[in-house]
């Protein structure tokens, strides 16, 4: 499977979330690199997302879209910045 890079979940972070991802910078929790969250490798399919480090290829986040809620896993991040507007 061929990936997207991070820009491709903008619109499912916002509508999920509320938060604009494309500039927001993430700490892989595996390899320690900072990093924006659009530079990470995004795998989508008709049941959700998984986005993957960029340097270390370890799952960062899983998002699984059910037909009544939304399950986001974000523990590959050891954080996530995000500028104020």
């Amino acid at each position: 499977m061929t990936h997207l890079d991070g820009n491709a979940l903008a619109g499912l972070f916002a509508d999920t979330l509320g938060i604009e991802i494309t500039a927001a910078v993430g700490r892989c929790g595996s390899c320690h690199r900072n990093f924006e969250l659009a530079r990470a490798h995004a795998f989508v399919t008709a049941i959700g997302a998984v986005l993957r480090c960029a340097h270390c290829q370890d799952t960062l986040v899983v998002i699984v879209q059910k037909p009544h809620e939304v399950l986001v896993n974000l523990s590959g991040l050891a954080h996530i910045a995000i500028a104020r507007p």
